[in-house]
């Protein structure tokens, strides 16, 4: 038995070891994130700023700071990149960043101040897109773009591409003036993925595009099938009860993210729902009953384009 202990200390203390190891995060209190761009002095041309430092090792993070005038805060945010690019207005600021882990926040750099200058000059700029949302999942027939304006421009390019069909081009319309387009039903007729596009233009030349994807949807998910708990099962009071169901397939073009809405009712018409879940995005839910009785659940889908299943067949429960 001696011998036995003699040989799992060992092994004992360097698993320790390296438990410890594997969670005691490298101390970068006093390492300092070097800035990129840009620089102390930069006079930026353009209406986005595009910054960008060295990483420092062993953060996982960073946090920039951007302020201005009277030292107002223009961002403050914590990215996992080493650059991040943001629209801004003229005028003239200061940055910083420091990076940071689990356990640490580096110091901050040395503070760089740069000016933004407005251009008549739009190849260095960029079209700010407001809405929808990228990569929005709809089941609508019509949507507006929007876009903010950018005051060197004259007019507008918009074009809306179908990437599903092969990138085909659905409609290119050049001098808007204003800063929105209204897909209607001619555009979006068909459920895709498209991509929606705006560049700026005037005398002197035009900006790139800007993109945004969007996904038309308008399948409906299949009906779930219950499988836990069983129909006519019993279940003890106080005790959790667990529930599960067939996840539906998607036969649609356009594949939205499926959530789930589980209900318990005392009654077979649900005319009486005592639990409604949260959207839940696996298929299985917990809840523990402590009144005794028959109970009644069933489960529907609803997919991130806001096309709502039809409601699974009910199973009864007793709780005893």
């Amino acid at each position: 038995m001696k011998a036995i202990n003699r040989l799992l200390i060992p092994v004992l203390a360097g698993f320790l070891i390296c438990s410890c190891d594997d969670i005691i995060e490298h101390d970068i209190t006093n390492d300092t994130v070097q800035l990129v761009s840009p620089l102390d002095g930069a006079q930026v041309e353009s209406n986005v700023v595009a910054f960008k430092w060295n990483t420092l090792e062993y953060a996982d993070k960073y946090r920039i700071q951007v302020y201005g005038a009277n030292q107002a805060i223009s961002l403050d945010s914590v990215v996992t990149n080493n650059h991040i690019t943001i629209p801004m207005s003229p005028g003239t600021y200061n940055w910083r960043v420091r990076g940071e882990n689990s356990a640490y926040v580096s110091t901050y750099a040395f503070p760089a101040t740069f000016t933004l200058i407005e251009s008549s000059d739009l190849e260095s700029q960029q079209v700010i897109l407001s809405s929808p949302s990228t990569s929005l999942y709809t089941n609508n027939n019509t949507l507006t773009c929007t876009w903010e304006a950018l005051p060197a421009a004259e007019t507008y390019t918009f074009e809306l591409v179908n990437v599903t069909e092969g990138n085909i081009v659905v409609h290119h319309e050049e001098d808007i003036t204003g800063t929105s387009f209204l897909l209607d039903s001619s555009y979006l007729a068909d459920d895709a993925q498209y991509q929606w596009k705006v560049k700026a233009v005037n005398s002197l030349g035009a900006t790139q595009y800007s993109a945004r994807s969007l996904y038309k949807d308008t399948v409906l998910p299949n009906t779930s099938v219950n499988t836990l708990p069983a129909n006519n099962a019993i279940q003890v009071a106080g005790q959790q009860v667990s529930f599960a169901w067939s996840e539906p397939s998607d036969t649609g073009t356009i594949q939205s993210p499926i959530s789930y809405v589980l209900e318990v009712s005392n009654d077979t018409a649900f005319s009486s729902i005592i639990l409604t879940s949260a959207p839940l995005i696996t298929n299985s839910y917990q809840s523990t009953f402590t009144a005794t009785g028959e109970y009644y659940w069933r489960v529907r889908a609803k997919d991130q384009a806001g096309n709502q299943g039809s409601n699974s067949a009910a199973f009864k429960f007793t709780v005893n």
